[in-house]
């Protein structure tokens, strides 16, 4: 945790965690300060970079995006050339890949898919993922239920 970050910081950053749509009034009061030093509190976080933005968290399955799939994907290489970074590159350009993590382990990246149904996620897998540089072995697990994704790290109970 950062040293330049005291209590008060860190309640303001475990509010906006929950509800970064919080006016500053109401922030100021949740975390015992007047508005002026809450808000000049929020603008050095953001400067900072320990709040990198804010977003609405949308129900997919509500928008008709309810296929979920989890990828393993292993690479021919990983040292000595650009693959990580040619891989990095072009999976940031697949608009139906949430998430992708490089992984130390026995494969490369983990991979969240989000696709209207199979037959979606289908198409996306060949005309998409399978024609990334350097992809030598992809594994499919399709997703049967969403047990817990709150997008919340829960900062206070990390800092007892």
């Amino acid at each position: 945790m950062s040293r330049d970050l005291d209590r008060i910081d860190l309640r303001i950053l475990e509010e906006l965690e929950t509800n970064g749509r919080l006016s500053i009034v109401e922030l100021a009061g949740r975390v015992n300060l007047t508005n002026t030093p809450c808000s000049e509190r929020v603008r050095r976080l953001e400067r900072a970079g320990h709040i990198t933005g804010y977003r609405a968290i949308l129900d997919m399955d509500k928008l008709g995006f309810s296929h979920l799939t989890v990828m393993q994907v292993s690479l021919a290489a990983t040292a000595g050339n650009n693959s990580l970074d040619d891989f990095n590159d072009a999976v940031r350009r697949i608009p139906e890949v949430e998430s992708c993590l490089m992984i130390a382990g026995s494969f490369d990246y983990l991979l969240t898919v989000r696709t209207r149904d199979i037959a979606q996620f289908r198409r996306v897998l060949g005309d998409k993922i399978n024609k990334l540089p350097g992809i030598l072995q992809t594994n499919s697990f399709a997703v049967m239920e969403v047990v817990k994704e709150s997008g919340e790290f829960k900062l206070a109970t990390q800092i007892e």
